[in-house]
C-alpha cells in the first residue's frame, strides 16, 4: 500500500511539472497582450530566434532572418532576441512613426548585452542629458568645426595613414581605415597619443566589437559577450584614467574630456564614471561603423573602374582650380571644395545605402502603440531595420547595383523618409557630418595622390554587422614619388 501512495505522488508530481513546463511554453510563445501582437514566433524559450538572427549571410542583401520573416508576415512581425521581445519593422511608414515619437511612445535603447558595456541610463539619455551630449558633438565635430578647423586636420591625418600604408606589402582595409579614424578622434577627445601609449592597445580591443553586442549577455569564459565585456573593461581603464588625470590637473588641452571635467562642476549627471562611458561609445561609433562603410566604397570602385575615373577626374579638377587660382599656394581641401564634391556625395550616400553596419535601430515602447490592427506592448523593443529600406526595389531600382547615379534626381523628402543611414526623428546621429566629411576627404587623398590593387578577400558577409567573410586586402602605391616621406 506504501509503495502505491509513492508511485502515485512521484506520477503527481510529475503531471504537474510536465503541465507547469506546457504552461510555461505556451506563455513564452503567446506573451499577454492588451490587443493582437503583430505575426510571428518568439522561438525557443529563452533562446528565442537568436541563432537565426545570427546566422553569417554570404550577401549584401537584407539578412534572411529578416527576409523570409517579411515574405511570410509582412511588414512587422514580433521575435525574440537574446532574451527580449522585439518587433522588427521594415515599414517606412511605420518606421518614420516611431522616430516622431521620441521621447512620447519610445526611447532608444540597445540589447542588454549593449546596455551592460555601455551604461543604459548613458545611451539612452533622454531630455536634458540627451541635449548636453548632442551639443557636446556638434561643438567637436559639427559642421562650422569642420569648416573652420577639423577638415584641414583630416586631411593631413588621412595623408600621414596613407603613406604608411603605401610603404607595407598590403594593409586589411577595414582594419587600417579603422585604426586611422580611431587616432584621429581619440586624439580630438582625449589628447590620446598611440605611439605614447603602445601598451593600452585600445584599437585591437576596439577591433570588431560589435560581433559580441547582439550576443547573450552571459559572463561565462568563451562566449561572445565574455570577450566584449573583457575587451571593454580595458578600454575603459585607460578612458577613466585619462579622465582621472584630467580632473586633477589645471590646464586645459581644450578637448571633450576638458569640457566634461569643467562641466562636472555644474551638471550633477557628469559624473567620472558617466564621462567614461560617453566617451567610450563616442569612440566605439566612428571607429567601427565608418571605416566599414569606407572599406565597402573601396570595394566597390574596385569593381567599377568607370565610376572610380569619374571620382578621380572630380577630384583633379578640384586640384586644378585650387592651384589655378592659388599658384606657389597651398594644395589643401577648403569646405567649398568639399561642397563641391557632388559625384563623391553621391558614392557616399549609396555605400552608406548598400553597408547597413548594424543590422538595425533599436527603441524600447514606454506606451502601449497600436499600428495597423496590432498592439505592441509597453516593454518591448522595436527594431527598425533600415536595410529593408535601403534595399527596397520599390524605391531603388537594382537596389543591390552600387550605383551612385541614382542619388542625382533622389528628391531631400524621399531621402528624408527613405534613407536613415543615420537614424531618424531626434535622435539623428550628431556626427554624421563629420563621417561623411572624413569618407570625401580619405576618398580625395586616395583617388588624386594613391592607386591601389585589391589582393584578397572583400566577400561581404553579414553575421548580422556587416563585414568581409576573408578581410579585405590592397596594396596600396604613390601616383608620385613625393607622395611617400623619405
Amino acid at each position: 500500500m506504501m509503495m502505491m501512495s509513492g508511485w502515485f505522488f512521484a506520477i503527481s508530481i510529475l503531471v504537474i511539472s510536465i503541465s507547469e513546463t506546457i504552461r510555461w511554453i505556451y506563455r513564452w510563445r503567446n506573451p499577454k497582450c492588451k490587443g493582437i501582437l503583430p505575426p510571428g514566433s518568439m522561438g525557443l524559450p529563452l533562446l528565442g530566434e537568436t541563432l537565426s538572427f545570427i546566422v553569417t549571410a554570404n550577401s549584401i542583401d537584407i539578412h534572411p532572418f529578416v527576409r523570409k520573416r517579411m515574405n511570410r508576415y509582412g511588414p512587422l512581425f514580433k521575435t525574440s532576441i537574446a532574451g527580449r521581445s522585439i518587433v522588427v519593422s521594415t515599414d517606412p511608414d511605420f518606421n518614420d512613426f516611431v522616430f516622431r515619437q521620441e521621447g512620447k511612445l519610445v526611447e532608444m535603447w540597445y540589447m542588454d548585452s549593449f546596455a551592460k558595456l555601455l551604461r543604459q541610463d548613458t545611451t539612452a539619455a533622454s531630455g536634458h542629458v540627451h541635449k548636453y551630449l548632442r551639443h557636446l558633438v556638434m561643438s567637436h565635430f559639427g559642421v562650422e568645426t569642420l569648416k573652420t578647423r577639423l577638415l584641414p586636420q583630416l586631411e593631413c591625418a588621412i595623408n600621414r595613414g596613407l603613406q604608411e600604408w603605401a610603404k607595407q606589402p598590403n594593409v586589411q582595409l577595414k582594419d587600417q581605415t579603422a585604426a586611422m579614424i580611431f587616432e584621429f578622434t581619440a586624439k580630438h577627445m582625449l589628447s590620446y597619443d598611440p605611439e605614447r601609449s603602445s601598451d593600452d592597445n585600445i584599437v585591437g580591443n576596439l577591433s570588431n566589437f560589435l560581433e559580441g553586442l547582439m550576443s547573450f549577455p552571459l559572463r561565462i569564459p568563451g562566449t561572445a559577450f565574455y570577450r566584449c565585456r573583457q575587451r571593454q573593461q580595458k578600454v575603459m581603464k585607460v578612458i577613466s584614467k585619462i579622465v582621472e588625470e584630467r580632473m586633477k590637473r589645471s590646464n586645459s588641452q581644450g578637448d571633450f574630456v576638458d569640457e566634461m571635467v569643467e562641466d562636472m562642476r555644474t551638471e550633477t549627471f557628469m559624473t567620472k564614471e558617466f564621462a567614461s562611458h560617453v566617451l567610450f561609445g563616442i569612440l566605439l561609433a566612428s571607429f567601427e561603423t565608418i571605416s566599414s562603410t569606407v572599406a565597402l566604397a573601396i570595394n566597390y570602385l574596385s569593381e567599377h573602374p568607370s565610376l572610380l575615373q569619374q571620382l578621380t577626374e572630380e577630384h583633379e579638377e578640384i586640384l586644378n582650380k585650387r592651384r589655378g587660382g592659388n599658384p606657389g599656394g597651398t594644395d589643401g581641401l577648403v569646405w567649398e571644395d568639399y561642397r563641391s564634391m557632388n559625384f563623391t556625395h553621391d558614392v557616399v550616400n549609396e555605400s552608406l545605402r548598400l553597408a547597413n553596419v548594424a543590422p538595425g535601430i533599436l527603441r524600447r515602447v514606454i506606451k502601449d502603440i497600436h499600428v495597423n490592427g496590432y498592439t505592441i506592448p509597453r516593454g518591448w523593443a522595436i527594431m527598425v531595420v533600415s536595410a529593408a529600406q535601403h534595399l527596397n526595389p520599390n524605391t531603388f531600382e537594382d537596389p543591390l547595383t552600387f550605383d551612385p547615379s541614382r542619388w542625382k534626381n533622389t528628391g531631400s523628402n524621399a531621402k528624408a523618409k527613405n534613407f536613415m543611414a543615420f537614424g531618424g526623428g531626434g535622435r539623428t546621429c550628431a556626427g554624421a557630418d563629420f563621417s561623411k566629411v572624413l569618407m570625401a576627404v580619405f576618398l580625395h587623398v586616395l583617388v588624386t595622390k594613391y592607386r591601389w590593387t585589391k589582393i584578397k578577400g572583400g566577400d561581404v558577409v553579414r553575421s548580422p554587422t556587416l563585414g568581409f567573410a576573408d578581410g579585405f586586402y590592397v596594396s596600396v602605391s604613390p601616383k608620385h614619388a613625393s607622395n611617400i616621406e623619405e
